[in-house]
């Protein structure tokens, strides 16, 4: 879930910055250190986009910067198990796809995929589900759960979250648009 988030933090200009406008400075020197980041309890910076408060400037001896309490504002991003996410497919590979989330990437796993056996299709970049024909490929919108999330602070490329696809209400936006057709159909109120 994407959040608005109001936080605080001391922020370091450095001395050859000074001369320039400081909550322009803030609001560039937050965004280079935050933006792509993960804090464990915050979740993952997308962006900086607002500064709202500077506080009094800090000096520490044998060091040129000056060091502000700043508020401001971000977007991030926070997962959490059993959250039922939207993204889009990336890429295909013998063993799933990866699902782009925004900022990060999840795995989905050929296991996760369906209860069909899957194949990989190489020419067509595409899984395809054995019995009933479905497929997922890149470019495809899905709606999956995550089921795993180890986010990795100090790498963030390093991060591992897993998604799976294998219950009702969970597929490529084509597989839900099909199961709602059937059960209109199902209901006797199906297109004529």
């Amino acid at each position: 879930m994407y959040y608005r988030m109001k936080l605080a933090d001391k922020v370091r200009v450095p001395p050859n910055r000074l001369g320039e406008d400081l909550g322009a400075v803030v609001l560039n020197v937050l965004q280079e250190q935050l933006e792509g980041s993960i804090d464990r309890e915050i979740g993952i910076f997308i962006a900086v986009t607002k500064v709202h408060d500077i506080g009094e400037g800090e000096l520490i001896p044998g060091d040129g910067a000056v060091y502000y309490d700043v508020t401001f504002e971000a977007l991030v991003l926070r997962l959490a198990l059993q959250e039922v996410i939207e993204g889009d497919v990336v890429e295909t590979t013998t063993f799933g796809c990866f699902v782009s989330l925004g900022p990060i990437d999840a795995m989905l796993h050929v296991s996760q995929i369906s209860d069909d056996f899957i194949n990989y299709d190489e020419k067509n970049g595409r899984l395809i589900c054995q019995e009933s024909k479905r497929f997922i490929g890149v470019g495809d919108a899905v709606r999956a759960r995550v089921v795993t999330l180890s986010l990795n602070e100090r790498e963030p490329r390093e991060s591992k979250i897993g998604l799976t696809m294998r219950q009702a209400g969970l597929g490529t936006d084509r597989w839900l648009a099909e199961d709602l057709e059937r059960e209109k159909e199902k209901s006797g109120h199906g297109s004529a």
